[in-house]
C-alpha cells in the first residue's frame, strides 16, 4: 500500500522545514538515467497500516509560558535570550515562534510568552521540564500546552460525577513464556524490518510472530528478563510487549536520542543524549534521565559536558563511556552509580539522590564493577608516586562504604575484574611489568566472596608469559576457562575453584587443550558447555566442548562470522554474520552439540537477539532432582519429538501428492488441447488423420557376408593400431 498524504498535511511539512512550494519547479527535477539514488517508487510499499504517520495539526505544538517578570522595552532581549537558552536545549524554536505580548500603553511585557517548537513532542517534553522553574525566588514558571486551554475553557460550571468505565485486562507481558512448545523467541533486524521469531527447532525453521517495517530509527534492545522490546527514535524510545501483538506500552520523550539501558530487574531505562556546542571549542553536552519503565515518569536528570561523562567504560558515542551509570544489589535496582575523577557517585532509587549526600571518594581510582547479586563494589587503583604507594582492589560494602576486603599489588601494568554471575568468585586479572619492565607477564588474585574472611589466592598459568586473550567464568558454577599464549594456535585451559583428589591448591587444573584456532569463549548459561570460537581472523571456527567429560562434541564452521549468542535455556546457539561484511549476512541455528539444525541468509543483516528469560521459579533442589531424574521427565518430550517426526513425514507425503495432482492435471489440460485440435490437424493434412497407427509389414531378410581374414593381414592391423 502506497503512503497517501494529503495537500494540506504537504503544505504544513513544508512550512515546517522553511520551503516556500510556490518557487519548487517540479517538472525541472529530474533524475539522471538509470540512476534512482534508492528513492523509493510511489507503487511501493512504504508502511504498514499501523505505520502511517499521524500529521499533528493545530497549536499542539506550542507552549505557554507564565510567572515571566515584567521588563521595560530595553530589557526584553535580554529576557528573551534567557528563555531562548532555557528552552534550545529542550527542543527546536521555529523561527519567530518565540513572542511575548506587551501592553500597548506601558510597553512592557506582559508576564507570559508562547514558546513554538518543530513538533508536539519537543513542546510536551519542554513543558514537563520547566514546569515550576525557579527562575528566581519571585517567578517561578507555569508552563501548559496551548491545546489545554480550550479543554480548560470548555469545564462546566456544575461538577458531575466521572463516569466509572468498565474494567478492561491489560496485556500479558509473561503470555510467551506458556508456549506448549516451550521454545525460545529471537528478534533480529533486516534492511528496514524488523521481526520476532519463534525458534522451532523440531521443524528445523524459524515461525513468525511478529513483522513491523521502520519500527525503529536505530536499533531494538530486550529487556533484561524479556518482558519488553525496546525501539530507539530520534523523539524518544518506545518499550512494546503482549502476546504476539507487540502493543505500545510506554513512550519516553528525549529528543536526539542515541543510547539506552535497563535496570536488570527492568523498572528503570536510562536515556542518553548528546548535542552539538554552539561554541566549536566547547565539548558535547550530555543528557541523562532515568525514567520508570511502568509510569514513564522522569525519576532523576543529568546534564553535562562531555567530560564529565568520560572517564572508565567501553568507549560509545562521541567519546562517552557506556554504560555512564552502573546499577548494582541484583535485581531489586536499589543501586547506580557513576565514576567521576578520583570519586565513584553512588545512588539509590528510593530518593534518586547521592547516599550520604556525598559520593565515595577515592583517590585516582580507574575502574569499578559491581557484584552481579550483592551491593558489593569491586574497585581499582593503579600505583601513585612512581610505585611508592602500591595499586590495589578493594572491596566496598553499599551502603556503608565500608571496605571489606582490600588486596595491595606491585609493579602493575593493567587490570580487569571478572565477577562470577552467582557473585561467589571475582577474578582480578593483574599485568605486571618484570623487574627489567621491558616485558610483561600475567596472573590472577582469586576472591571467595561468600566464603569467611574473604579469602585471596594468588594463581598464575603454568608458562606466566603467556599473553592472556580471553577469560569466562562458567555460569552456575565453580569453574572458569582461559585461552593464552602467543603463536597462532593459542592453547585453552580449564580450571576449577574446588578441590581435586584432595589437591592442597583449592584451584586446580583440569586439562589443557593445545593449539585450538580460537580466540573467544562463550558459555552455555547452564554451564557445563562451552563454544570455543575463532572469530576475526579464524573465521569462525566453532568447537563445542563439554567440560564434564572434558570432551569435544562437535566442530563447524560459520565462515565470517561475527557474534555468537546462546539462547536463555543453553539448548540452542546462534551465529550470524552482520552487514559489517558484505556478503554471507544471516545466520545459523546451533543444538549445544554442535548439530547445525537451520541457516537463513538475509541482505542488510543488522541485529540478532534471543529474548531473555525471567530466573526459574524452582528451587535449587528442584533443579537438581529434575536433572538426577531426565529421563523420567524426557519420555513425554520424546514422544512428542515423535509426534513431531510424523507430522512432518505426513506433510512430505501431502506436498508429494499435491506436486503429482498438479502434473496430472497439466498432462489433462495437454491431452484435452490435444484433442480439441485433431480436426484442424486432419485438414492440414488433406483428411488423413496422422493420430492412428498405419499398417505396416515387416519382412525379414537374411544376408549372409564371407570375410577372408589371413593371420598376416590380422597382424598387420594389430601393428598400425
Amino acid at each position: 500500500m502506497a503512503l497517501a498524504i494529503s495537500m494540506e498535511a504537504t503544505d504544513a511539512r513544508a512550512r515546517e522545514l522553511g520551503i516556500d512550494l510556490d518557487s519548487v519547479d517540479v517538472d525541472s527535477i529530474a533524475l539522471p538515467p538509470g540512476e534512482d539514488f534508492d528513492i523509493l517508487r510511489d507503487d511501493e510499499d512504504l508502511l504498514q497500516d499501523e505505520d502511517i504517520p499521524e500529521l499533528e495539526m493545530g497549536f499542539a505544538n506550542i507552549i505557554v509560558v507564565d510567572n515571566l517578570p515584567v521588563v521595560p522595552p530595553e530589557k526584553y532581549e535580554k529576557l528573551e535570550n534567557v528563555l531562548r537558552k532555557i528552552y534550545g536545549q529542550l527542543g527546536v524554536i521555529k523561527e519567530g515562534g518565540l513572542w511575548m505580548p506587551t501592553d500597548p500603553e506601558t510597553k512592557k511585557t506582559q508576564g507570559y510568552c508562547f514558546i513554538e517548537f518543530n513538533t508536539p513532542q519537543e513542546a510536551e517534553f519542554a513543558m514537563e521540564k520547566t514546569r515550576g522553574y525557579k527562575l528566581d525566588k519571585s517567578h517561578i514558571f507555569a508552563v501548559n500546552m496551548f491545546d489545554d486551554f480550550e479543554k480548560y475553557m470548555k469545564v462546566p460550571d456544575e461538577w458531575a460525577p466521572a463516569e466509572i468505565k468498565p474494567y478492561t485486562p491489560g496485556e500479558n507481558l509473561l503470555k510467551w513464556l506458556t508456549d506448549d512448545k516451550a521454545r525460545d523467541q529471537f528478534v533480529i533486524r533486516a534492511g528496514t524490518f524488523t521481526e520476532v521469531y519463534w525458534n522451532d527447532a523440531r521443524r528445523a525453521m524459524p515461525e513468525l510472530v511478529y513483522q513491523k517495517q521502520y519500527w525503529t530509527d536505530s536499533y531494538i534492545q530486550w529487556s533484561p528478563l524479556g518482558t519488553h522490546l525496546a525501539t530507539v527514535h530520534r523523539q524518544g524510545a518506545q518499550v512494546w510487549g503482549g502476546d504476539d501483538k507487540f502493543v505500545r506500552l510506554m513512550r519516553f520523550l528525549h529528543p536526539q536520542l542515541k543510547l539506552i539501558d535497563f535496570s536488570p530487574g527492568e523498572k528503570y531505562l536510562i536515556t542518553y543524549s548528546s548535542h552539538e556546542p554552539s561554541n566549536p571549542i566547547d565539548t558535547h553536552r550530555v543528557v541523562l534521565n532515568i525514567f520508570d519503565v511502568r509510569t514513564g515518569k522522569v525519576m532523576r536528570e543529568f546534564k553535562g559536558s562531555a567530560d564529565d561523562f568520560t572517564t572508565g567504560g567501553n568507549m560509545g558515542v562521541s567519546g562517552v563511556s557506556w554504560p555512564i551509570f552502573r546499577w548494582g544489589g541484583g535485581r531489586d535496582d536499589k543501586y547506580f552509580a557513576r565514576l567521576g575523577k578520583n570519586v565513584i557517585s553512588v545512588y539509590d532509587t528510593e530518593t534518586f539522590a547521592l547516599i550520604d549526600k556525598k559520593s565515595l571518594k577515592v583517590e585516582n581510582v580507574v575502574d569499578f564493577s559491581w557484584s552481579p547479586t550483592d551491593p558489593i563494589i569491586s574497585l581499582f587503583v593503579p600505583e601513585l608516586g612512581g610505585g611508592n604507594q602500591p595499586a590495589r582492589v578493594s572491596l566496598v560494602q553499599i551502603p556503608g562504604k565500608e571496605e571489606i576486603r582490600q588486596k595491595n599489588l606491585f609493579s602493575v601494568s593493567d587490570c580487569k575484574m571478572y565477577w562470577q554471575n552467582n557473585g561467589e568468585y571475582l577474578a582480578v586479572q593483574v599485568d605486571r611489568y618484570t623487574k627489567t619492565k621491558k616485558s610483561i607477564y600475567t596472573g590472577f588474585e582469586l576472591f571467595r566472596i561468600k566464603e569467611r574472611d574473604i579469602p585471596i589466592e594468588v594463581f598464575e598459568l603454568d608458562n606466566k608469559n603467556d599473553k592472556i586473550i580471553a577469560f569466562a567464568w562458567e555460569p552456575k558454577g565453580h569453574r572458569f576457562a582461559v585461552i593464552h599464549g602467543d603463536g597462532p594456535k593459542p592453547d585453552i585451559s580449564f580450571y576449577t575453584m574446588k578441590a581435586v583428589n584432595n589437591n592442597v591448591s583449592r584451584v586446580s587444573k583440569l586439562t589443557t587443550l593445545k593449539g585450538k584456532q580460537a580466540n573467544s569463549l562463550f558459555w552455555s548459561p547452564a554451564g557445563r558447555f562451552i563454544v570455543l570460537a575463532g572469530l576475526r581472523g579464524f573465521n569462525g571456527q566453532l568447537e563445542f566442548f563439554n567440560v564434564d567429560d572434558l570432551e569435544t562434541m562437535a566442530t563447524g564452521e560459520h565462515f565470517m562470522a561475527t557474534d555468537i549468542m546462546w539462547d536463555p535455556t543453553g539448548r540452542y546457539l546462534a551465529t550470524a554474520v552482520t552487514s559489517v561484511h558484505e556478503m554471507e549476512n544471516g545466520f545459523q541455528i546451533w543444538s549445544f552439540n554442535g548439530k547445525q539444525i537451520y541457516k537463513v541468509l538475509k541482505d542488510q543483516f543488522y541485529q540478532f537477539q534471543w529474548r531473555p528469560r525471567p530466573p526459574s521459579l524452582l528451587t535449587p533442589e528442584k533443579e537438581e532432582d529434575t536433572t538426577k531424574n531426565l529421563k523420567r521427565y524426557s519420555k513425554k518430550y520424546e514422544q512428542e519429538d515423535q509426534d513431531v517426526h510424523h507430522l512432518l513425514d505426513e506433510e512430505e507425503r501431502k506436498r508429494r501428492m499435491r506436486l503429482q495432482e498438479v502434473w496430472e492435471a497439466w498432462v489433462a489440460k495437454w491431452k484435452q488441447l490435444h484433442e480439441e485440435e485433431r480436426a484442424f490437424r486432419m485438414q492440414l493434412r488433406g483428411g488423413e488423420d496422422s493420430d492412428k497407427e498405419e499398417e505396416a509389414e515387416y519382412k525379414e531378410i537374411e544376408a549372409e557376408e564371407l570375410v577372408d581374414v589371413t593371420e598376416e593381414t590380422v597382424a598387420f592391423d594389430l601393428d598400425q593400431e
